[in-house]
């Protein structure tokens, strides 16, 4: 095993929407063989596999609610505990400033820490750009530019805490997400290097 995958690694990414971080993760795990940690993916396996996480999660999910975070935060513990060797990508979580506290406290439990946290920055009017672009290749008629404006304005308002408890802790990293798929790869390898 290389030297590369014997130790712990937890890379957070973030970043608006059309900013690239799908891409971009895809490109982490497969290089830096992490495991991708999507809560969205983990609730709904949990509701599949029929745990007791699961069966709450689903009680809360079918009344219309957002799960709690004490519950998204048990989820991502059973993850951790069942890794030998934590190695892994964050995808939207933590979303909130309580869920990066909770994080906190559970990675000091298990004796290890965030590595990197990166959030990919790009201008909002290309992020638009990109967005009704995509929305015009996908035929998605209901992400129209009014949408897409309100989705910028409520990550902004979401995320801008976050962003500050991360800068606080001296984590966070801005990157330039507006050059080509490559070169903002070549950007994230090189602050994870």
């Amino acid at each position: 095993m290389s030297n590369e995958c014997s130790c712990s690694e937890i890379v957070l990414l973030m970043g608006p929407p059309g900013a690239g971080k799908g891409t971009q993760a895809d490109i982490l795990v497969n290089s830096r063989v992490l495991r991708k940690l999507s809560t969205g993916d983990m609730l709904r396996d949990h509701v599949k596999r029929d745990t007791d996480l699961g069966k709450k999660a689903k009680v809360i999910m079918d009344a219309g609610n957002l799960v709690s975070d004490d519950l998204i935060v048990a989820m991502v513990r059973s993850e951790l505990e069942s890794m030998q060797i934590i190695r892994l990508l964050l995808d939207g979580f933590p979303r909130t400033t309580a869920q990066a506290i909770a994080l906190d406290k559970l990675l000091e439990e298990m004796s290890t820490d965030i590595s990197s946290t990166i959030l990919i920055e790009v201008d909002e009017e290309e992020l638009i750009s990109r967005l009704l672009n995509r929305a015009t290749e996908l035929g998605r008629s209901d992400d129209n530019e009014e949408v897409i404006r309100n989705r910028m304005k409520v990550y902004h308002e979401l995320t801008k805490p976050l962003i500050e408890y991360y800068q606080g802790q001296n984590k966070l990293v801005s990157i330039n997400g507006s050059g080509t798929v490559e070169e903002v790869a070549k950007t994230i390898s090189e602050v994870l290097a």
